[in-house]
């Protein structure tokens, strides 16, 4: 199937899915994972519609989108991988959002090459809610201790909490790992009226439907739209 039907099934699949929640058909949105795929496969999913990408690599993420947003201006990239402080002057300038901070340090250079550029980035921060191997911070105390630090930002904006799921087939450890994000998301709320967390990203091509259900209100799928990985 071509990039333009996946994406149709996968866009009718989220539809269903947030429909069945009670929610509002558009309450979720659609990040569109290319890493590893070609710009070519990228300007596919734009012809067909896709506005918004995701992208784990800052080399990638640099080569890939500096020409598709001088083309698509109304394109919107989001940092999803992990990050090194000394990548972040690099993936600013094509990016509008982090997902990925994990820990203070990373959110203070953000601010600093944000306001070095005179541009405001959003930013989600990714929460450990699974595996160990995974990234993202661990505890309420250290979370709350980087989200202070938001009265310091002039050119960071907070957008919610990103995580992802253990890679499990058993589904009751996934759904317990996106409804920890959850209720997170309510600490936070009552902690910071005044910021911004409505963004719940979690969910990928394995478990997208199970995180609608559980409250997502944004998905990051790439196999089920651009294929497997080139080898």
């Amino acid at each position: 199937m071509s990039i333009q039907d996946n994406l149709s099934r996968v866009q009718e699949s989220i539809a269903d899915a947030t429909l069945r929640t009670g929610r509002a058909d558009g309450s979720v949105r659609l990040v569109a994972v290319s890493k590893f795929h070609p710009a070519d496969a990228v300007l596919e999913a734009i012809q067909s519609g896709q506005r918004l990408f995701g992208e784990n690599r800052v080399q990638e993420a640099e080569e890939k989108f500096s020409g598709v947003l001088v083309h698509h201006p109304d394109v919107q990239l989001h940092m999803i991988g992990s990050l090194q402080r000394n990548k972040v002057a690099k993936i600013l300038p094509v990016t509008s959002c982090v997902q990925s901070v994990d820990r203070r340090e990373l959110l203070l250079e953000i601010e600093k090459r944000a306001a070095l550029l005179g541009k405001s980035v959003d930013i989600l921060f990714e929460i450990h809610t699974g595996e160990e191997s995974k990234a993202g911070f661990a505890s309420e105390k250290d979370l709350f201790e980087a989200i202070d630090l938001l009265a310091e930002c002039g050119h960071t904006r907070c957008s919610g909490l990103m995580t992802m799921a253990p890679f499990t087939s058993d589904e009751t450890n996934i759904r317990a790992s996106f409804r920890k994000l959850v209720n997170l998301q309510y600490r936070c709320q009552q902690e910071y009226p005044a910021l911004d967390f409505s963004t719940l990203s979690m969910g990928m091509s394995n478990d997208y439907r199970i995180a609608i259900e559980e409250g997502s209100t944004m998905v990051r799928i790439g196999t089920a739209i651009f294929g497997e990985r080139p080898v």
